[in-house]
């Protein structure tokens, strides 16, 4: 077992305000013509366990300034994770140098004023997103040991690949020189576990994990270990599939992957360079007129909620996709003014690199039926609970990826599967799509059940 603890960072609120005034001042005074400063300080605590003994117990504290300037329709983005003046001074004179040799960008701007959310702090507030509870070391260590037992109370496992259970604290506060200034704090709890069954080649693992913004409200380590645990038994005997035209089913924790291929696709950088398959799409129908996706950032204690987004926009709840028709893309100011439009409150970003638009909490709204209604009446195919590799093109739609799962037979579960392959076209099965009832917000982008009727299935049988 090993320790490794931090110094732990303390901001007070009048020293994070002179810091911030601080850096942007100098920034001014390096000759940029506007300029952006965000700064964290977190904490996050986790405990590792594995075959019931206490594995590793670490803590570390962060703090970090990222500053963005604007001079002569340039930027450049930097960050430090120095408090010192004269080191904010420096960083704000690289920047500036950085900028003047950078290409030109005639959208690199701050967000309009018109667009900035009021009152920020107590948005971000009203969204719960901070919890008080602070479980100590030994606490995260017993919920760890909890979920990797229960895990493992089964003589047919025979592994654990270990579990943990984390704790973090973030605080972040951005100013522009503007005149805009937030204060952002969030909590996030997560416990996770992977255990193995079987044993050499016909060995088989599955996981499971679950994370909240509030303590009360993550699983009991127990329920987590148990799913674990039945995930990765259910899994024993794996055996090819057939090859060819089946209708397939992607389970609820891989199906929001194809969510994020759509944010991908309909994300304004690349629709303003033209690198996606759905570039010519708005307002079109993408979807079956069933089908309704919604990006919702004010939901309270999300995991991907934010009052304003990381220019400081006002977010609000959007419909992406209604009645199957793309309403709309994801923008920040930069993809906007390149496409002519307004900024829709999308922009995230790292420290050191500029903004680009991402989504918040995505997820597609549940359909009417069962997931074993629908596979009753597709009577045979695919069950994806796995997806192996990196196959999908953004830019023509193309798709095909390893996968996992179980293979459906008279309309229901008849043995698991491994080493397939799935292909298809994104804008066909995005065409094709239908949803089941089992929502659950659990991931931050979330989505039911999903068939896709008609896919190529790759098999050795």
């Amino acid at each position: 077992m090993h320790s490794t603890t931090h110094q732990a960072v303390e901001v007070a609120e009048a020293d994070a305000s002179l810091l911030l005034e601080a850096v942007l001042q100098a920034a001014r005074r390096a000759g940029a013509e506007a300029a952006e400063a965000v700064m964290i300080a977190g904490t996050a605590a986790e405990a590792r366990v594995r075959l019931g003994a206490l594995e590793s117990m670490e803590r570390e504290d962060d703090f970090a300034i990222g500053l963005r300037v604007f001079v002569n329709h340039r930027q450049a983005s930097v960050s430090t994770a120095s408090r010192r003046m004269e080191a904010l001074t420096a960083l704000a004179e690289r920047a500036v140098a950085m900028a003047r040799l950078s290409p030109p960008d005639p959208h690199a701007r701050l967000a309009p004023a018109s667009c900035l959310k009021e009152d920020p702090q107590k948005a971000a507030e009203a969204l719960r997103l901070a919890d008080e509870a602070e479980p100590t070391p030994q606490e995260l260590a017993e919920m760890a040991l909890a979920a990797e037992a229960e895990a493992r109370a089964d003589d047919r496992i025979t592994n654990s690949g270990g579990a943990g259970a984390s704790a973090g604290r973030r605080t972040r506060w951005h100013a522009t020189t503007d005149g805009f200034f937030a204060r952002t704090e969030s909590t996030i709890y997560g416990i996770g576990v992977s255990v193995m069954a079987g044993e050499g080649d016909a060995a088989v693992r599955d996981y499971a994990t679950h994370s909240a913004r509030h303590l009360a409200a993550l699983e009991p380590p127990d329920r987590i270990g148990e799913r674990a645990r039945s995930r990765t038994i259910a899994r024993l005997g794996a055996r090819s599939a057939p090859t060819g035209i089946f209708p397939v089913f992607f389970a609820p924790r891989v199906a929001r992957t194809l969510l994020g291929h759509l944010a991908a696709a309909i994300n304004g950088e690349r629709i303003a360079r033209g690198t996606s398959f759905l570039k010519e799409r708005l307002h079109e129908p993408v979807f079956p007129e069933a089908i309704t996706i919604t990006d919702d950032p004010l939901r309270p204690a999300g995991l991907r909620s934010r009052a304003f987004d990381a220019e400081g926009v006002a977010t609000g709840r959007r419909a992406i996709v209604e009645g199957g028709r793309l309403l709309t893309w994801l923008l920040d100011t930069a993809s906007a003014s390149e496409l002519g439009l307004r900024t829709t409150g999308h922009a995230s970003r790292s420290l050191a690199e500029p903004p680009s638009p991402a989504p918040s909490n995505l997820y597609l709204e549940p359909g009417p039926c069962k997931p074993e209604d629908l596979m009753r009446d597709a009577g045979r195919g695919l069950l994806v609970t796995e997806l192996i590799g990196q196959g999908v093109n953004i830019v023509t739609g193309d798709y095909s990826r390893g996968a996992a799962g179980f293979w459906i037979e008279n309309g229901e579960i008849a043995y698991p599967v491994h080493e397939v392959t799935i292909a298809g076209r994104l804008d066909r099965m995005f065409a094709e799509l239908v949803a089941a009832d089992d929502l659950d917000f659990r991931y931050g982008i979330d989505a039911p059940t999903l068939l896709v009727p008609e896919m190529t299935v790759a098999g050795k049988e």
